[in-house]
């Protein structure tokens, strides 16, 4: 089928029909900033998502797995400055509460909410100013950029997007906002996502390309090597663009524009790691299998001694080497090419000579792409993180005081 992917300026989660959204400062956080926010969909919505793989788990994301079960949902309530993890059964009742809270407000029922939390983790909800909150948050069709800065946390800014998938005889939109600057490794991280589109889909397909979509996306960030419990990436479909439901014979092209819709939030939330000033692509080459691949890109990215080497212009290749033969993907040394950006290093097992003041400039850049290729197979994945600065551990020293 012929399409077209066309991003939408300004766009964002309620750029897709049907969806509203709002937020407030009901004052969980210290600072007067918004913290409590609600997307709702107008129409019942098909739904799916994907949860973090750390065995423990916030209430939120137990919750939200029951809730789910039916593959229903038509809004999500979140706050920022507390996660609602390791809070044993008051957590599981505060979570329960905030979806009876949101569902009475929009007249829906609780099964229907799904919940995120996202800040310090063992500190209890204050139920009473969430659900006071809750109350005063007024839902808009541009409410998504207040839902996207109060999910925020160490974020410096707001990541959100929407296209439009241009398609006959029906298009349909795709929105997003996500969350999330520490706590970021690979198979989730300390972030939220939550995605909305107008598309007509199947149940089962959607939650397979969604899982899909992740895999290659938010699974392949790293900032500091840690996984939270509260992750979460859930979509909302309300199948208002009444298209040709799509599954998985015919939604090939919905899987790329959601691809598409997931990268750039998981390469905006590399970006905006705690403390960070350049964002790290790394691109694995020649292994013998994807899997491979994706274990080598993945362990290069969140290595500290490569994201300080980068963070200092130190073109010190001998680290993502390092790395690399350490990943438990199959490296033979003397097949082995090694890039930093477009200066080739190694060749075939052998240090190459450079100018080390013009491979230093050139890693002063927002920018830095590794490339390595092991010319053993067809393998090839990307995997993105970040510097490592100073910084980030002023941030993390301090967190709770």
């Amino acid at each position: 089928m012929d399409y077209r992917i066309k991003n939408i300026e300004a766009g964002t989660v309620t750029s897709v029909q049907g969806f509203v959204a709002g937020a407030f400062e009901a004052g969980i956080k210290k600072q007067n900033v918004l913290d409590l926010a609600i997307l709702y969909s107008k129409t019942p919505c098909t739904a799916a998502a994907v949860y973090t793989t750390n065995f423990i788990k916030s209430a939120p994301v137990l919750i939200n797995q029951q809730h789910l079960r039916d593959r229903k949902a038509q809004a999500i309530v979140v706050n920022s400055g507390c996660a609602n993890a390791c809070t044993a059964e008051r957590g599981m009742a505060d979570a329960e509460e905030m979806a009876r809270s949101a569902a009475k407000k929009l007249g829906i029922a609780p099964l229907d909410v799904l919940i995120a939390s996202t800040g310090v983790i063992g500190i209890p909800l204050p139920m009473d100013k969430i659900n006071k909150g809750i109350d005063k948050v007024a839902l808009t069709e541009d409410g998504g950029h207040e839902l996207a800065r109060a999910m925020m946390t160490t974020d410096t800014f707001a990541k959100e997007i929407a296209i439009q998938v241009e398609a006959e005889p029906k298009g349909f939109t795709i929105g997003g906002v996500a969350k999330g600057a520490g706590m970021i490794h690979p198979n989730m991280a300390t972030m939220l996502c939550f995605l909305a589109t107008d598309a007509v889909v199947d149940a089962k397909f959607l939650q397979s390309a969604l899982r899909k979509a992740v895999d290659s996306s938010f699974n392949m960030i790293s900032v500091d090597g840690d996984t939270s419990p509260s992750d979460m990436v859930a979509i909302l479909a309300n199948g208002l663009a009444r298209n040709q439901p799509l599954n998985k014979k015919n939604g090939e092209f919905f899987q790329k524009a959601l691809d598409e819709v997931c990268l750039y939030l998981a390469k905006s939330i590399a970006r905006d790691g705690e403390g960070a000033t350049k964002l790290i692509e790394v691109v694995v080459e020649g292994a013998t299998s994807k899997t491979e691949a994706r274990l080598a890109a993945r362990i290069i990215a969140s290595s500290p001694l490569v994201k300080t080497a980068i963070h200092g212009n130190d073109p010190n290749w001998g680290r993502v080497v390092s790395a690399l033969g350490r990943s438990g993907a199959k490296v033979i040394e003397a097949k082995l090419d090694a890039y930093l950006n477009h200066i080739c290093v190694m060749k075939q097992g052998h240090p190459l000579s450079f100018d080390k003041q013009q491979a230093s400039a050139s890693l002063n850049s927002k920018e830095v792409l590794l490339r390595v290729n092991l010319n053993l197979g067809q393998g090839k994945a990307i995997a993105w993180g970040c510097d490592l600065s100073a910084e980030y551990v002023n941030i993390n020293s301090a967190y709770t005081t």
